[in-house]
């Protein structure tokens, strides 16, 4: 099995040290260190630590050698594409913290920003975390098996406001939504 913490770490940012703090409970960057390197045994029970540390899926900090990686290897900016000093392995969208629960809408005909073909990846959250999604496309089911789409533009106890994402739709107030899912990640075939 291979070791990927390194590469998650340094994807999103993080020192050794960062990691370690972000444990629960805290360690030190050392361990880290061990553990990235394989001179300390990757157990199970640090898997979970490290894993709810970067905010991933535990599995995803191992793989086998069989297993098929993407790479990055190139930025876009200003400055247009450019490449990589080390080209490092990308975390593919499906890779989230399994205590989250996740759902994917599959878009079928162009609406508002999305065309059809697109994959909207969203995270489920409480009504009572709503606020925290203001401004953004969220799913929020409705009665009888329907749901709401769109932007939410206003959250209240017991309600919540979503302006559908096509043009010239009036708004929908859902009153005690059982859930509501943040589009997170947008994954859009070429």
């Amino acid at each position: 099995m291979i070791n990927r913490i390194r590469d998650i770490r340094r994807q999103k940012g993080l020192t050794l040290a960062d990691l370690a703090a972000a444990c629960s409970p805290p360690t030190t960057a050392q361990t880290i260190g061990r553990l990235e390197t394989g001179t300390r045994n990757l157990s199970l029970k640090w898997m979970e630590k490290i894993g709810a540390a970067l905010g991933v899926d535990p599995e995803t900090l191992v793989r086998s050698e069989a297993t098929a990686t993407v790479p990055v290897v190139a930025t876009l900016g200003e400055g247009g594409a450019q490449a990589l000093e080390t080209v490092r392995e990308a975390v593919r969208p499906t890779d989230m913290a399994a205590t989250q629960t996740r759902m994917v809408i599959e878009v079928t005909d162009s609406t508002g920003p999305y065309r059809a073909g697109d994959q909207l990846w969203l995270r489920q959250i409480t009504p009572a975390e709503a606020g925290r999604a203001l401004n953004r496309d969220v799913l929020v089911p409705r009665r009888a098996g329907r749901f709401a789409f769109g932007r939410l533009v206003d959250s209240a106890p017991g309600r919540v406001a979503v302006l559908p994402a096509e043009q010239g739709r009036k708004q929908v107030i859902v009153e005690d939504p059982a859930w509501i899912a943040v589009a997170e990640t947008l994954v859009r075939p070429l």
